[in-house]
């Protein structure tokens, strides 16, 4: 069992990883993103988790520039007429509040209960920049997230749907399901997703595993196909960022790897290389 004062004591604390993160860029004068609500989100817990091994100081770039892509590809999807956003495991995600939104835009937060509730107390009195409604729901239990996924595509024309940090803790036959089922909605015309290669979630597990294996939150997925792997399923990549670069591009990296990121970025699929990015999958 998880011993209570354990860093991370089960997925959902992994939120405050993130947050923690988020708050650490938006205290630079120079801050890609400006995150109002992040400390006060990450909480304690977020930064005990960082500080339990210093080692995690060290990859701010690569949450700076996952939180960069995911913002840049939603504003470009944003300006096409989305209606919807739909973030499965929202988790501490500030977005509806510190993006510039238009009021009518709906966005639909979906995760376990006891996060959403945490998050609705720490962010009282906040008000949101467009209609927000919070789902709590279990995305493991398919027949409720399917009637959750009718329920909107009934309500909407074009939507997105944001996954970040989730697909990393499923196996490859509950990310083919999820896929599965998110292609069966016809509204839901994108989906954004970050990805490791199999190289990465090696390395990763190696830091943290230990800690997440305690918590029963490991990393699963990494898949050798890269964002072919969703190809299968219905979805195409229709843009890939890659982290290192991406960070390169803002001037986040450290020394080390502002040389490496010079080098032009080998062909898919990345296999034992180190390699994270964000995908904009389109419908076939």
């Amino acid at each position: 069992m998880t011993q209570p004062d354990a860093p991370i004591r089960n997925v959902s604390d992994t939120a405050a990883w993130a947050a923690w993160f988020r708050a650490l860029e938006s205290k630079r004068p120079d801050a890609l993103f400006r995150d109002p609500y992040a400390e006060r989100l990450a909480g304690e817990r977020g930064a005990r988790i960082v500080s339990a091994s210093p080692r995690r100081a060290k990859e701010a770039w690569a949450w700076t520039a996952r939180t960069v892509a995911f913002d840049e590809l939603l504003r470009a999807e944003l300006q096409q007429g989305t209606d919807l956003v739909v973030n499965l495991a929202a988790g501490l995600d500030a977005r509806p509040y510190r993006m510039e939104l238009l009021p009518e835009l709906r966005w639909v937060e979906v995760d376990m209960p006891a996060l959403l509730d945490a998050k609705e107390q720490a962010l009282a009195g906040e008000r949101p920049r467009c209609r927000l409604e919070r789902v709590r729901l279990d995305l493991a239990d398919r027949p409720a997230r399917r009637q959750l996924f009718a329920r909107l595509a009934s309500e909407a024309k074009r939507a997105v749907v944001i996954s970040e940090g989730l697909l990393i803790y499923l196996d490859r036959a509950q990310v083919g399901e999820l896929a599965s089922d998110l292609h069966a909605v016809p509204t839901f015309q994108r989906w954004l997703v970050d990805l490791v290669s199999p190289g990465l979630l090696e390395r990763m597990t190696k830091v943290v595993g230990d800690q997440l294996q305690a918590a029963q939150a490991l990393f699963r997925f990494g898949p050798p196909e890269g964002p072919e792997f969703f190809v299968p399923f219905g979805w195409r990549p229709r843009a890939v960022r890659s982290l290192l670069k991406t960070a390169a591009s803002h001037r986040r990296l450290p020394f080390l790897l502002r040389l490496v990121a010079l080098l032009p970025e080998p062909p898919r699929p990345q296999g034992k290389r180190p390699w994270s990015a964000v995908c904009l999958l389109g419908r076939d």
